[in-house]
Order: structure tokens, then C-alpha cells, then sequence
């Protein structure tokens, strides 16, 4: 389709002048991809799809996993479990240990608060998976509704990519900016080389 469209275009081109012509049919020696496969291909490749969200796949498997969206409905104090895509880990000093994990679903985001020990325990899961699912008890604050979780797990049939892939600017695992004697190494693109 790409290359029909921009054969159109160019009349004059000799790259895109043996394009196929949009009546004939071209099969594919290519199995077609599923949606879950285009989802983790978009994930693996671009850090991002514009496809179903990967817990909308998941969704009917998970029935005890309470929606983002739906979590104003359960009551203070009541256990439940949310899953998603990690889109944030955050463990200030200032906070005495604690981590908060931001979960995203096809529905919105979730926010976990966890306790140093379970930190520790499942300190890999936390950090290495692109995808959790947390057990915790419902907190409404001033109109904040968090879990304080009491169990975490990964979610691998998420199908999400490594944590290298996922890696988001609100993530406290990124690596900091070089140091100011590092600049010299980096490349500058249009700058002059005199």
C-alpha cells in the first residue's frame, strides 16, 4: 500500500516504478498477524501502538481484576486486584521506602502504594516487568483512590516487550543524563565542525 501510494505520486521515479498496481492482488507468503501479535510487534518496535490496548486482549481472562475506570465503585478497605502496563515507579527518599507504581488499562490508570518490605520481597518483579498485577486494599484520600498492595505478580501474557523497550522518562531506573566532561562525546547533529 506504501509503495502504491507513493508511486502515484512520483510518475517520474525509477524506485517505486515497478510498484504493484492497486487491482492486482498480491498474496503474502506471510502468515497474517494476530492483533495480540501486532500489539507486541508495535510494542517491540516503536514503544507504542495505536491498536487495542494489550489488557483489552487480556481483559476476558482476568475476570477478577477490577478496571482503572471502576475502581471509584469499590468500597474503602475491599481487596482487589488490578493489572496494566507499568507506566510509572516511583521510590523517593522521602518516602521512608515506599514505592508507588502507576498501572495502566484499557480503561485508564491505577495507582499502588507499596510497603518497604514488599518492595524488598518482590523487588525483581517491581522492577524488571513491563506488566503487574497487584492485590491490595482500596484507599479513598481526599478524593485519591490508591491499593496498598499486599501481593504483586508479574503479568507475562501481557505480551509487552523487556524492560529496555518500556522504559518511560517517569521511571526512577533511567540512567541520568552524562555528566558535563561526557558532552564532548555526544554527536550534534547540524552543528558546525569547526
Amino acid at each position: 500500500m506504501l509503495f502504491r501510494s507513493v508511486a502515484a505520486g512520483s510518475a517520474g521515479n525509477e524506485l517505486f516504478r515497478q510498484a504493484i498496481p492497486e487491482d492486482e492482488s498480491v498474496s503474502s507468503p506471510l502468515e497474517r498477524m494476530t492483533l495480540g501479535e501486532r500489539v507486541q510487534a508495535d510494542y517491540t518496535h516503536l514503544a507504542l501502538t495505536t491498536g487495542a490496548h494489550p489488557m483489552k486482549l487480556l481483559r476476558d481472562r482476568l475476570p477478577d481484576v477490577w478496571p482503572a475506570a471502576e475502581l471509584s465503585n469499590a468500597p474503602p478497605g475491599a481487596r482487589v486486584k488490578i493489572a496494566g502496563a507499568v507506566t510509572c515507579r516511583q521510590r523517593p527518599g522521602t518516602a521512608k521506602g515506599y514505592c508507588f507504581i502507576t498501572l495502566e488499562d484499557e480503561t485508564g490508570t491505577a495507582n499502588a502504594i507499596v510497603r518497604p518490605k514488599l518492595f524488598e520481597d518482590a523487588r525483581l518483579v517491581i522492577n524488571l516487568e513491563p506488566a503487574l498485577l497487584i492485590t491490595g486494599r482500596v484507599q479513598h484520600e481526599q478524593g485519591v483512590i490508591h491499593i496498598m498492595a499486599a501481593a504483586i505478580t508479574a503479568l507475562p501474557a501481557l505480551g509487552l516487550p523487556p524492560k529496555q523497550v518500556m522504559t518511560t522518562h517517569n521511571d526512577y531506573r533511567i540512567p541520568p543524563l552524562p555528566l558535563a566532561e561526557d558532552w564532548t562525546k555526544c554527536v550534534c547533529i547540524g552543528a558546525s565542525s569547526k
